[in-house]
């Protein structure tokens, strides 16, 4: 029997890994929006009395079960901080498809998409979804390494959009560029040092597919980053102080980049 090399054995524990992961969500919005998704595989609900009552609908939808807890005696796992609205909701992660079917859209208008490069703060990436489904993005798009993945605190700052909005970790950022523009995309990078504004780059090209990078608030763009995209661009700041927040940043530019 032939040895599998080291790398091919650590590739299948890991997707192993990916596939056994559970995350628990909390708080109203965040649950309930989780039960009415048929996409979702639900696995435990630990709700209080009161909760439940409010989610008494969507609970009856999603066919499952409620294990109900003394408002005193809540002990989902969750972090000690999380203002949970006496509910939980443990789910697989979900698992949106491949980049190519994703990505292209369907046709009705030319599609948008946000990349992440390094942002971890899962507040900001919650956020973002929220803007990437009010702009009808066809993806907010992080990396599989040094991205927030889904969490509890994740969506319940995305309001539920993490149910709608798909969200995708790609494994190499540069390369998912790279697969975006022979998609046909362009791909523009913010950087607020950029020569050029968003508007005036994507003047008379509206009717083109759209990608907007953003970085973490700090170092930005990492250099491959910026060596990939198709330009640079600025949102332009009529005051002296142009910093924005990343998320409040891809609200912005995903405003000013609609077709």
């Amino acid at each position: 029997m032939v040895k599998k090399p080291k790398w091919v054995v650590e590739k299948e524990q890991a997707r192993k890994a990916r596939a056994a992961e559970t995350v628990w969500l909390f708080g109203h919005h965040a649950v309930r929006d989780a039960l009415l998704n048929p996409r979702r595989e639900k696995m435990q609900l630990i709700v209080t009395p009161n909760a439940l009552i409010k989610l008494e609908e969507a609970v009856a939808a999603a066919g499952i079960t409620p294990e109900v807890r003394d408002p005193r005696k809540f002990d989902a796992p969750l972090d000690p901080q999380s203002v949970h609205q006496g509910v939980a909701l443990e789910v697989r992660p979900l698992d949106w498809g491949k980049l190519d079917e994703v990505a292209l859209g369907d046709g009705t208008r030319p599609p948008r998409v946000v990349l992440l490069d390094r942002v971890t703060d899962p507040h900001n990436v919650g956020a973002i979804l929220r803007s990437a489904e009010v702009f009808g993005a066809q993806a907010v798009i992080g990396t599989i390494h040094h991205a927030a993945p889904e969490t509890g605190a994740l969506a319940k700052t995305a309001s539920g959009a993490l149910e709608r909005q798909p969200y995708l970790r790609e494994r190499n950022l540069a390369d998912t560029i790279v697969a975006l523009q022979a998609m046909g995309y362009i791909v523009l990078g913010l950087d607020g040092e950029a020569e050029q504004t968003i508007e005036t780059a994507l003047a008379e090209r509206r009717d083109r597919a759209i990608a907007l990078v953003l970085g973490a608030e700090g170092p930005g763009l990492r250099q491959k980053t910026r060596d990939t995209v198709d330009q640079l661009v600025r949102i332009d700041f009529p005051g002296g102080f142009g910093s924005l927040n990343v998320s409040n940043a891809a609200a912005v530019a995903l405003y000013a980049a609609r077709p």
